[in-house]
């Protein structure tokens, strides 16, 4: 258990760092939420624009109640076959992904 609540806080971590440095102005606006290990329900707040981010751990069912367009990633980097999610938009529950841009140009 202790090694993906490491890679999660540093995930996250990098994201309030992110929001940090960009300020609100950059900001997507809502909340991004998806299902990690166990079933566990995470989330983030106002995500920065056009940035992607790599899953440090299982990733699934992603839920977009920002209030921008995201799109989730079946590899790193934003890599793979992309699903876009538009705001307000869900994917199926069992749909894997492992990077997420916000609002991407």
């Amino acid at each position: 258990m202790r090694l993906y609540r490491r890679p999660l806080a540093a995930v996250l971590g990098g994201l309030v760092l992110a929001l940090t440095a960009t300020g609100s102005a950059l900001a997507v606006g809502g909340t991004f939420a998806w299902t990690g290990p166990q079933g566990k329900t995470y989330s983030i707040q106002n995500p920065p624009d056009n940035k992607c981010f790599d899953m440090a751990q299982e990733a699934r069912g992603a839920r977009n109640a920002t209030k921008k367009t995201l799109v989730v990633y079946t590899q790193k980097r934003c890599k793979g076959t992309a699903t876009r999610l538009a705001a307000g938009k869900s994917a199926p529950s069992g749909a894997r992904f492992a990077s997420v841009i916000f609002n991407p140009r």
